[in-house]
């Protein structure tokens, strides 16, 4: 990770809007990769991080919204922006329903689109640390709707890798995981990004007293019940990651 550097990955089949975007964006601070197709858009993501992915919609094989299901599957902390003159298609819609941002008009009204990848890669990230996907896609679906940048993990190891790789806001974690106990993550949060807002999450209030109380002695900002009142909830997150930000 390079400190304040938002990282940018652009896709596009015509490589002089790769090479003209990539100059324009490098230029303004962003590290920026690009590729001219979703295989290879894919092997960089498994290489790093991106806060932000323009993404073509029609392109010779894999289309931008088969290119996004797959990187939102890989990386689902990545925000994409569709950019496209078919904006108006079946498949632009279809793209902002799997979890697309937004969609930019071609051609490409620069300063707009210099505005709304500022504000993609300028959200918050939070993590969610739970080995129940339902639960984790629907967080992701609620937190990116309230402007969230939303990283998923489903225990120990895989929280461990995202950690790695970029730095987060607010990590949300389960008490109780396949691979660890919610204490142990929220040690290792504190030890890879320690900056990172801590959020326990449990079901079984009465059965973890004892590690509810050792985690909050330990670190951990405020615990959250399982099933959740959403508005306090995101009262909270809200709450947690402004003072990170601060």
């Amino acid at each position: 990770m390079e400190a304040n550097k938002p990282a940018l990955l652009i896709v596009d089949d015509e490589q002089d809007t790769c090479a003209n975007l990539c100059d324009i964006f490098s230029e303004l601070g962003y590290h920026v990769d690009t590729a001219t197709d979703g295989p290879a858009a894919l092997a960089l993501v498994e290489r790093r991080a991106y806060e932000v992915a323009l993404l073509d919609l029609k392109m010779p094989g894999m289309n931008g919204l088969e290119l996004y299901r797959e990187l939102r599957r890989r990386s689902a902390a990545t925000v994409a922006i569709i950019v496209t003159a078919f904006g108006g298609s079946e498949i632009a819609k279809c793209a902002l329903a799997a979890g697309a941002w937004r969609v930019v008009p071609k051609p490409v009204d620069l300063p707009a689109l210099l505005s709304v990848v500022e504000e993609a890669a300028s959200q918050p990230l939070v993590m969610v640390v739970d080995d129940d996907d339902e639960l984790c896609q629907s967080m992701w679906d609620l937190l990116r709707q309230q402007g969230f940048r939303v990283a998923l993990a489903h225990g120990r190891d895989s929280s461990k890798a995202l950690l790695r790789r970029q730095v987060h806001q607010v990590v949300m974690i389960d008490m109780k995981l396949p691979d660890a106990d919610g204490t142990q993550v929220l040690k290792m949060v504190h030890e890879l990004n320690p900056a990172a807002r801590t959020l326990i999450i449990t079901g079984c209030a009465a059965e973890l007293h004892e590690p509810l109380a050792q985690a909050l002695a330990s670190g951990a900002d405020t615990v959250c019940y399982k099933p959740f009142n959403i508005p306090e909830l995101l009262a909270t997150i809200r709450r947690l990651s402004a003072t990170n930000m601060a």
